[in-house]
């Protein structure tokens, strides 16, 4: 689909404003009445990225338009089971965070409904002496509200998570996706110098894949350098290689020249987070900071397609600006690889040795 933005009129609008309308956002009624998409309906759009975890940038792309689809479940709209494609919507979010809440696993929180949060509707269902058919219809519903947990705290996966953190391993051994991101039919974007983003990050990821192989582990690439995946290819591959964990490379840009740092983003959506992913984010940014000298961005959660929909904790990492001048020259020097690649390296040591989130 076309993206709907400013300035945009029709039943495109209409559709989009109604919608938000529902979600109890507000827009002013001139807007309405003309089916425009102006100024109130574009700071509607970006209050409904923001408190979705997407790209703020008020413009209704595939994404933003399939999250706007997603808001407008509620839990008992309709039937419930596993399929393919997968259900996807605040209904299945508000089912995982019911069986999370009551003990049950059903993995991350993530609006999906997988064989994950299949297999945990069915432990409730036997648990509640109802046939274990992995359906959400009206008795399954009935059971979940006469059961719902009167206390809050945190759900099943949360714990599995952070005693999961506590586990003493090694770097050596572990299969690490690496995803360089954009490509050659999306370079995404270019410095004031020229520097293109495309070519950093696949550099970056080379580096990196070399410093990981020597320090045992399995570095997995996800795309070729002459060759632009789609983010469901991308998604795809992460999910068959087996991987640990997935890093994948972006670089940052603003229209502010003096804008500098690195930032990273975890998976995080509507109160849930993925405890595994805000640490490895926090050791990362911990680590490149301190030995490349960079500016903290701090890490932030987000909803992007790569950290929702693969199964391992995954981090959406930018070491800096290729918009600021001074940036841009660090960010295609070899040496900057090189210490980037070794400040990851000592941030997955500790990771995997439990040590994340830890002082020193």
């Amino acid at each position: 689909m076309r993206s709907i933005r400013r300035g945009d009129r029709g039943e495109e609008v209409r559709d989009v404003q109604a919608r938000l309308l529902a979600l109890g956002y507000v827009i002013h009624q001139a807007e309405l009445e003309q089916d425009h998409f102006e100024a109130s309906t574009d700071a509607a759009v970006r209050a409904f990225q923001q408190d979705r975890g997407l790209l703020v940038d008020g413009m209704v792309g595939p994404q933003a338009w399939e999250e706007l689809v997603e808001a407008g479940y509620a839990l008992g709209d309709r039937v419930l089971y596993l399929r393919h494609p997968p259900f996807r919507g605040d209904d299945v979010r508000a089912l995982q965070a019911r069986l999370n809440t009551m003990g049950f696993d059903p993995g991350r929180e993530d609006g999906i409904f997988g064989h994950q949060t299949e297999e945990a509707l069915r432990d409730f269902q036997r648990n509640v002496g109802l046939t274990p058919d992995g359906i959400v219809g009206g008795t399954s519903l009935q059971a979940l509200d006469r059961l719902r947990a009167s206390v809050p705290g945190p759900g099943r996966t949360t714990v599995r998570e952070t005693e999961g953190l506590r586990l003493v391993g090694s770097l050596e051994g572990k299969s690490i996706a690496i995803d360089p991101a954009h490509g050659p039919g999306d370079p995404g974007a270019v410095g004031p110098a020229g520097a293109v983003e495309s070519e950093i990050t696949y550099a970056i990821a080379e580096r990196l894949a070399v410093a990981l192989a020597q320090r045992g582990a399995k570095p997995v690439l996800l795309r070729e350098p002459g060759e632009d995946p789609p983010v469901p290819t991308r998604i795809d591959r992460a999910a068959g290689s087996g991987a640990d964990l997935l890093l994948s490379i972006h670089l940052n840009q603003h229209e502010d020249p003096t804008a500098e740092g690195a930032a990273a983003y975890y998976f995080g959506r509507l109160g849930a987070v993925s405890v595994a992913g805000r640490a490895l984010a926090d050791v990362l940014l911990e680590r490149i900071t301190s030995r490349l000298g960079l500016r903290d961005g701090r890490a932030h959660p987000k909803a992007f397609p790569l950290l929702r929909e693969t199964p391992m904790p995954a981090v959406h990492l930018e070491p800096g600006f290729i918009s600021n001048p001074r940036e841009e020259r660090l960010l295609i020097e070899g040496r900057f690889h090189h210490d980037l690649a070794e400040a990851v390296v000592e941030a997955l040591d500790r990771y995997f040795a439990g040590l994340a989130g830890q002082e020193g």
